[in-house]
């Protein structure tokens, strides 16, 4: 019965969510059941299955129960009526029925069973509730109370079918008849149809608040997604990933705990980072000084050193609700910028050392064209033979045994930017350079220049630069540039070979200050050689840079393909 009442129960509750689906589909047929209705009715569905096979476990259990406190009732009474001393002793009356019969009334009826039945050996009965069947024989096997044993079970009587209990009645050991005592199984299902109710009423009102659990719960999803269908999340995505890895710059984001959440493809092309990163540590990951930038925010945008790449980081906090969630860091490579910045600067030196040497040929040409036009033929012979063009002769003289193009052009220009300053560049006899390879020459041309850069800047007008470039015998390349500017303080040297370190000022025209030593230090860090700073015998600052040769070429080494142009 509580199966069947459960069963309507369900079933009403979820014919009636079907109606409402339906009437909502209905009411926009071009568009599918939301994520909203898709997780209220999935909880709903769940809510009713747990409901229904809780309800269906309670009814069980309940009927069980009830059927276990009538037992021990009817045993009981079934053990009073064998042991009673009256009915034991109107065995041996010659009509026993005269005396156990109102007895055994008596004790149904006080009892609330459904009959009290009293058997000689032969199961014929003493006692019944209907007087009629007295002295006949009973209509259920007698044999299990006749055996000693106690008998428990359903049975069809005279009565109807009825959960019974049957004992012996024992006279000086030995069993002399029975005592059955039983009630309607009729009865049973109506104790329990009567008990029902308060159960459903239970299984109903968990159902309205597991429904309104379930509403609420399916609105806060929605409203926590910020209302988006499934669909609409996934092209948000798909719109994302094409967005943040196909956009020019590289991106990291980190957490409020520091740990990598983003990191598209530019970042890893930039960073030199192949493996993926996300949910590691940044401060593990990224080199220190990007890490540290991530860590304290600061505002405007910083130059950052990636390997031999010159990037410009942009770190921005991310804030909910007034609370730190996250950093954003925005990469630019500016290593081509800087690289034509660098060019520019000395294409516009070469361009001044071009003009102050025309000024000076100009006022040679007016000297000579004056003494003749006075007739001083003589003088003017002379003074063409004292002209000074040793400069130009001596460096393509000091150039002929450094045979490559690209490093022989960046000397000359060097060259020219020194004779404008009034600076003597001074380029040792013994230097001996033929990189065999592109790389080699690439790098050769990053530390040479920002070296003879550092040593102009340092003497400023008027001074001497001494340069040795030359390709040892075991195949490794020594530089060594000495100047007789102020050198380097103390205070710098520990950490002169860190982005930033200048001691130099800062100005319009020469903004990006403190990068060049950096370059050159991770330059030749990454061909595993030496470079060490001293002071020179001119009075200035001594640099020595040694790059080993590689074991394959016996050139100077390379461990990774060099980043283009410095």
């Amino acid at each position: 019965m509580i199966v069947v009442v459960l069963v309507i129960l369900v079933t009403t509750i979820t014919r009636a969510g079907a109606c409402q689906t339906s009437v909502m589909l209905r009411t926009s047929p071009l568009r599918a059941p939301s994520l909203r209705t898709h997780l209220m009715l999935l909880q709903v569905g769940i809510v009713l299955l747990v409901i229904s096979v809780a309800g269906v476990v309670a009814a069980i259990l309940q009927a069980d129960a009830i059927r276990d406190s009538h037992q021990d009732r009817l045993i009981g009474v079934a053990e009073s009526v064998a042991r009673l001393p009256t009915i034991i002793e109107a065995f041996d009356d010659p009509d026993p029925a005269t005396t156990i019969q109102p007895l055994a009334e008596l004790i149904r009826q006080a009892s609330d069973v459904t009959y009290v039945v009293v058997t000689d050996a032969k199961g014929n009965r003493y006692s019944h509730p209907n007087p009629n069947r007295i002295g006949e024989q009973v209509s259920t096997d007698p044999s299990v109370p006749l055996s000693g044993d106690i008998f428990v079970g359903t049975e069809q009587g005279t009565l109807g079918t009825s959960w019974r209990v049957k004992v012996p009645v024992w006279i000086d050991d030995e069993v002399v008849g029975t005592a059955s005592v039983g009630v309607l199984e009729s009865e049973l299902r109506a104790d329990l149809l009567e008990k029902l109710p308060v159960l459903i009423g239970w299984l109903l009102g968990a159902a309205v608040v597991g429904t309104i659990g379930a509403f609420s719960i399916s609105r806060l999803v929605w409203r926590r997604i910020h209302r988006q269908e499934p669909e609409q999340i996934a092209e948000l995505l798909q719109s994302r990933d094409a967005l943040l890895h196909g956009v020019g710059d590289g991106l990291i984001a980190t957490d409020a705990h520091g740990i990598i959440t983003l990191f598209n493809d530019e970042a890893q092309r930039l960073l030199d980072i192949k493996e993926d990163v996300v949910g590691l540590a940044a401060n593990l990951v990224l080199e220190e000084q990007l890490a540290a930038l991530i860590a304290t925010e600061p505002e405007g945008e910083q130059l950052v050193l990636a390997g031999e790449r010159i990037l410009l980081a942009k770190v921005s906090g991310a804030t909910v609700a007034g609370s730190h969630v996250g950093s954003m860091v925005v990469l630019r490579d500016r290593t081509e910028l800087h690289a034509m910045l660098r060019d520019l600067s000395g294409a516009r030196d070469m361009t001044q050392a071009l003009r102050a040497q025309a000024h000076e040929f100009s006022n040679r040409l007016h000297v000579i064209s004056g003494l003749l036009e006075l007739g001083e033929i003589r003088a003017a012979a002379q003074f063409i033979g004292t002209a000074d063009t040793s400069a130009s002769r001596t460096g393509a003289e000091a150039l002929a045994s450094v045979s490559d193009p690209e490093l022989g052009a960046l000397l000359l220009a060097k060259g020219a930017i020194c004779r404008e300053k009034g600076i003597e560049l001074v380029i040792d006899d013994e230097s001996v350079l033929a990189p065999s390879e592109p790389a080699l020459s690439r790098d050769l041309i990053t530390i040479l220049g920002n070296l003879l850069d550092n040593s102009i800047e340092a003497i400023v007008h008027q001074g001497r630069i001494e340069l040795l470039v030359s390709e040892e015998a075991d195949a490794s390349v020594l530089i060594e540039i000495h100047d007789d500017g102020p050198g380097i303080a103390a205070e710098l040297q520990a950490s002169m070979w860190n982005l930033g370190t200048t001691s130099k000022s800062t100005d319009t025209e020469h903004a990006a200050r403190g990068i060049g030593l950096a370059l050159v230090h991770r330059v030749v860090t990454r061909r595993r050689g030496t470079i060490n700073v001293t002071s020179s015998d001119l009075g200035g600052a001594a640099f020595t840079v040694t790059l080993p040769p590689t074991l394959t070429h016996r050139k100077p080494a390379h461990l990774i393909a060099a980043p283009g142009e410095p």
